[in-house]
């Protein structure tokens, strides 16, 4: 007969098993809210309070980028955050501190409102939300980047933005801030990379069926060919080899070009191959405020499955 505590012991594994392969579904959004009513930001909040959702990612631009980065704004959206029914994750986008030296966003300092935005969005070891999920952050340097795993799927942050990645020059530059914007571009470079290959460090010693990553910036997957130095290179070419190495799913989510589309841009750069395991989804943005469901269920091949999910009360007439 067997043990009363083995048999005990054995039914307890048996359970995590059984519930870390039962799918899932998590909700993805981004480049929102921007100059729509906060009546619209509102229904989308609540659609994706009344889904049944594990949680909820959204991919950066929290503001337009003709619109303030004031403490005020910013401490709003983090109150909004935070009254998620489910855990929430964030990753900041270029609206928010890359652009805010413009007039219109009144005159910042670009690294002064990254500061702020790690002191706002980037503390503590839990999600966002009513309900939170603990996290690993990549350092007191880079808090923004974050890494979990649910139910045996590695999900990580990586904090590439817009406007090439803060790696171009903007109109309002003084010389200072330029040198500044090189800086920053090249240490967060390392950063990324870094915590790129931690996440799929970590997706192996799991023995994960999938990773997703997700980011704000759109990366350009169409200019590789001619694989110019956009903000984008190093990142990409990083994410192939390791994609490749990986062999099983991977999705990158992203936002910032506002273009619903779920596609596989990803082609190899020696062979000019599709890398077959890869998977790109970009979110809804203004002024489409909808979101896009994800199911995961690592009994299937694929793990990860999308759909748009079109708030009814924000459809445009």
């Amino acid at each position: 007969m067997l043990n009363p505590r083995v048999y005990a012991f054995c039914l307890f594994y048996s359970a995590l098993i059984n519930a870390a392969a039962e799918p899932f579904e998590i909700g993805l959004m981004g480049d929102l809210p921007y100059h729509e009513s906060p009546a619209t930001w509102q229904a989308l909040r609540q659609d994706l309070d009344a889904a049944a959702l594990e949680f909820v990612l959204h991919v950066g631009d929290i503001k337009a980028g003709d619109q303030s980065c004031s403490d005020v704004y910013f401490q709003q959206i983090q109150k909004d955050f935070q009254a998620s029914k489910h855990p929430l994750f964030y990753t900041p986008g270029d609206n928010e501190w890359t652009d805010c030296m413009r007039h219109n966003n009144g005159g910042y300092d670009p690294l002064e409102r990254l500061a702020k935005l790690r002191t706002l969005f980037a503390q503590g070891e839990t999600s966002f939300g009513q309900h939170t999920l603990p996290l690993q952050r990549q350092s007191a340097a880079y808090p923004e980047n974050v890494l979990w795993q649910h139910r045996g799927v590695t999900f990580a942050a990586l904090h590439l933005v817009g406007s090439q990645n803060n790696f171009i020059r903007q109109n309002e530059d003084t010389d200072a801030l330029w040198a500044a914007r090189q800086q920053e571009y090249g240490a967060r470079q390392v950063a990324n990379l870094a915590w790129l290959k931690q996440a799929f460090n970590q997706a192996n010693q799991h023995q994960s069926p999938g990773i997703m990553l997700f980011m704000h910036a759109n990366p350009l997957f169409e200019m590789r060919s001619a694989e110019p130095d956009n903000g984008f290179r190093d990142f990409l070419r990083a994410l192939e080899d390791a994609t490749i190495d990986f062999a099983k799913p991977v999705v990158l989510v992203h936002g910032d070009s506002h273009y619903f589309r779920i596609d596989k841009p990803l082609r190899n750069r020696q062979t000019h191959h599709l890398v077959e395991n890869f998977t790109r989804v970009e979110v809804f943005g203004a002024s489409e405020v909808h979101w896009v469901k994800a199911r995961i269920d690592a009994s299937q091949p694929h793990v990860f499955f999308f759909q748009p999910e079109i708030v009814h009360a924000n459809r445009q007439h």
